[in-house]
């Protein structure tokens, strides 16, 4: 397997990943009364979308960082990350968290 081959392959295990962990939160979120929808893409990332208060949808989005996964999100029509508007998508609270934030 060349360097490029094995790159690719990495990717694809870390979108595969990705899409459990929001597959994963779309379950929770289920669960505590919160609608999700899972879009996937043809040519980007999976999102899980949140309606929120108001008829607003929020894409939550599932990144690798170093310390491992986290779900990061903001309403579809902010233009910047605001801080603070992540969770890490091992923690127990993170539908909770994701709730309150997107039903606010």
């Amino acid at each position: 397997m060349t360097q490029q081959q094995e790159v690719g392959a990495m990717v694809a295990q870390d979108l595969q990943e990705g899409f459990v962990h929001l597959v994963r939160l779309g379950w929770d979120l289920h669960g505590l009364g919160v609608g999700t929808s899972l879009v996937l893409p043809v040519g980007g990332r999976p999102v899980l979308e949140v309606l929120g208060a108001g008829e607003t949808r929020v894409r939550i989005a599932v990144v690798r960082r170093e310390c491992g996964w986290a779900f990061i999100w903001r309403p579809w029509w902010a233009r910047w990350w605001r801080p603070g508007e992540w969770v890490w998508a091992e923690a127990d609270n993170a539908a909770d968290v994701i709730a309150s934030a997107a039903i606010v």
